[in-house]
């Protein structure tokens, strides 16, 4: 008989680990997810991903507002589950509910535990230049991201690769370890070991304002950065008035320029070309507040930024 599992998540990385679970023959006992929020630019209520999900399945679904109300945990303790697997849930959980799954609380999460603990460990791994990432599973304790590891696989960044790509390769990637691991627990033949807590590092949760392009970095930095803002909350500058989202670019850092960072330099008639703190950033994708996303030679048709303009 498969084990009995209660499923906590909300967005889409939760969403390949809940349904290859379910697909795998797990007893899906409930599934746990925020409540309905407000969404997009009308503010129109929306379910979350991992509750659209369930309902495609059939599984049942709980929204509670907050997990530690003593109705919620009674229920949980009810259904006594073998796993509870979290998935970017978005709630911290307590003691009382931690303990209550017989064969521990399974937590996945999108790096190399301990590095990038936190919310944004997928941006936060692009934005920080690194060349490998992967996933960890692990056993919760009431820490932020502080548990045992149990099983922690490596991939490799691409070097054009933003975060909402590298987002879907770990959550698929998440959603195949998540099911070894639950099965090599009931085999007895996965055995959890203490993380290196002096080597943690955090991955805060990003602003809207962390998008901000600061021209004065290198076009590396620059790059690393638009990547690891794409989709949320996207890299973006100001051309006069106009805010500009830059989506994709690539980064040329050997090319001497005497510009301030920011202006744009001469190139070819469907080229953008800025400035930077060291070589220059080749816009390739863009998008005008409002507007489509579009090449950036499509863009340039309908707006006049010559050489000698300023990217603020």
């Amino acid at each position: 008989m498969q084990p009995t599992v209660v499923f906590m998540g909300t967005p889409d990385f939760a969403v390949p680990p809940l349904e290859l679970l379910h697909a795998s023959g797990f007893q899906i006992q409930l599934v746990v997810t925020q409540p309905d929020r407000p969404k997009g630019r009308g503010r129109g209520v929306a379910p979350p991903p991992v509750k659209e999900a369930a309902l495609r399945l059939g599984c049942p679904i709980a929204q509670p507002p907050k997990v530690r109300n003593p109705e919620f945990v009674a229920r949980l303790e009810a259904i006594a589950p073998d796993f509870l697997v979290v998935v970017a849930f978005g709630q911290i959980l307590p003691q009382t509910i931690l303990q209550i799954p017989k064969g521990g609380p399974i937590n996945i999460h999108g790096s190399l535990l301990p590095k990038y603990r936190g919310p944004a460990p997928i941006q936060w791994a692009i934005l920080r230049g690194e060349r490998r990432t992967g996933i960890t599973t692990m056993l919760m304790d009431v820490g932020i991201d502080t548990g045992d590891i149990l099983l922690q696989r490596v991939i490799d960044i691409s070097e054009d690769e933003n975060a909402d790509q590298l987002h879907h390769r770990l959550a698929n990637m998440g959603a195949e370890m998540i099911v070894e691991t639950l099965h090599r627990l009931r085999q007895g033949t996965l055995f959890p070991h203490a993380q290196k807590h002096d080597d943690a590092t955090y991955a805060p949760m990003l602003k809207k304002e962390d998008g901000r392009i600061p021209w004065k970095q290198s076009a590396d930095r620059l790059d690393a950065l638009i990547r690891a803002m794409t989709p949320w909350p996207g890299a973006f500058c100001f051309w006069g008035e106009k805010r500009l989202k830059i989506i994709q670019a690539r980064a040329y850092c050997d090319v001497v320029h005497h510009e301030a960072p920011g202006t744009v330099v001469a190139g070819f008639p469907d080229e953008l070309r800025v400035a930077t703190g060291q070589g220059i950033l080749l816009v390739q994708q863009i998008q005008v507040d409002s507007g489509k996303r579009m090449p950036v030679k499509d863009f340039l048709r309908g707006h006049a930024l010559v050489p000698g303009s300023v990217l603020s």
